[in-house]
């Protein structure tokens, strides 16, 4: 009988600690949760004059089994009939917790030391900001990191998004997500 008690407090503290872990989350300096983002995260082309600036993203609580990270940026609101992916960065270090505003310019070497930046729908590397249609109403930007559960994906040089987000999603352990909203009238 005491060994069944022993056994079973062992148990419930197990399930308890399992069940109550806190989630990964995902924060901004630069943006938030259903709010509108600044001119700074608008692309510089396409008939859109912003900044082009990544946002700073930070994250906690990665989930037991996480081996690397990945960052998201998809617009599901762009007339294209598959949405549009503005970023993408695969294999981020376990170590890694945050980047810099700007990490998605390819020119300043902010991303994470071994991590790799996917060409855009835009047709570059790196970060490709908000550009909706003008009068197109609000469109939704899905920020994303996602805890993978392998050290690195194996993608070729010229992956596509579609190709980059079905690796990721195949290895994702946890995500969290930032719906920043732009629009352009």
């Amino acid at each position: 009988m005491r060994h069944t008690s022993k056994f079973l407090s062992i148990l419930l503290l197990s399930i308890s600690a399992h069940s109550f872990a806190d989630p990964l989350t995902l924060s901004s300096k630069d943006i938030e949760q259903g709010k509108f983002m600044a001119k700074a995260q608008e692309y510089g082309g396409f008939g859109c004059s912003g900044g082009d600036l990544s946002p700073h993203l930070k994250w906690a609580n990665a989930p037991k089994g996480t081996k690397s990270f990945a960052i998201t940026v998809y617009d599901p609101d762009a007339p294209t009939g598959s949405g549009w992916w503005h970023w993408q960065v695969v294999n981020i270090p376990v170590n890694v917790m945050e980047i810099a505003t700007g990490a998605g310019d390819t020119k300043t070497n902010l991303a994470p030391v071994g991590s790799t930046q996917i060409s855009n729908d835009y047709g570059s590397r790196g970060f490709g900001g908000a550009c909706p249609p003008e009068g197109h109403g609000v469109h939704h930007y899905r920020f994303t990191l996602h805890a993978l559960s392998v050290e690195k994906l194996e993608l070729p040089k010229d992956a596509s998004g579609a190709l980059t987000g079905y690796m990721i999603n195949a290895n994702t352990i946890e995500a969290s997500t930032i719906q920043a909203l732009y629009k352009r009238d």
